[in-house]
């Protein structure tokens, strides 16, 4: 088991349980857009400030879990891959929690409402790069088991079958995201210049979510192939 491993023993703290941690706290600040987005519509700006709390000190959290990967990170030859890769999939992670912040973070301080044209659309939207999100945290769940099997054999096979579903949800994640700029862009004529702007960019950030969750599948992947 992790707990009686050389890197348990030698190391505080285990750096790839921290590593789940993160993620769940990632994770954890990308479920609570559906709610945001219900409180947006229905013009609710108290919820939308209540999330905005909770999804800041979600962020916050992860900010710490973040930095203590980073410090119990051994720089000996002990890990089982490359130490670079480990921290390019742990700024994938942070990503989803930073750009979910900033999600919220716009909405409320510009106290948005959300256009009508694109109602139909955003739910879904969110719903599929959410449900991508939830699966590159259902990969990295399987951390431990991959260290336990040097990254390799049949669990290596099994964690590579579930990035490609990964891939598979973000393709979806991507249909969405193109019918719903699509949609803004027939009611471009009707908002506000300014809005207009604002509503892509929160298009274009809700769908970085998916595709962060993507890229740290997609490292893990690089990771299981370079053993």
């Amino acid at each position: 088991m992790l707990g009686t491993s050389p890197l348990s023993r030698l190391f505080g703290k285990n750096p790839f349980s921290l590593l789940k941690q993160h993620m769940r706290v990632s994770l954890a600040c990308a479920e609570e857009l559906p709610d945001l987005f219900k409180a947006l519509e229905a013009g609710d700006q108290a919820k939308v400030a209540e999330l905005k709390d909770s999804i800041f000190k979600l962020e916050a959290d992860a900010d710490l879990l973040h930095r203590e990967v980073r410090q119990n990170l051994p720089r000996t030859f002990m890990l089982p891959v490359n130490r670079r890769d480990l921290l390019d999939l742990l700024e994938m992670q942070d990503k989803i929690a930073d750009v979910t912040q900033d999600i919220v973070g716009l909405l409320f301080e510009r106290q948005m409402a959300l256009p009508e044209g694109i109602k139909d659309h955003i739910h879904p939207y969110v719903e599929d790069c959410l449900n991508v999100v939830r699966h590159g945290a259902s990969i990295i769940e399987e951390m431990d088991e991959l260290l336990e099997t040097g990254f390799s054999g049949p669990e290596a096979d099994k964690v590579s079958a579930m990035i490609d579903e990964l891939n598979t949800i973000e393709d979806q994640s991507d249909e969405s995201g193109i019918a719903i700029s699509s949609a803004l862009f027939k009611f471009e004529d009707q908002m506000n210049p300014v809005s207009v702007i604002f509503w892509h960019r929160l298009i274009e950030w809700i769908g970085d979510t998916a595709d962060y969750a993507e890229a740290v599948g997609n490292r893990l992947r690089l990771m299981i192939s370079a053993r």
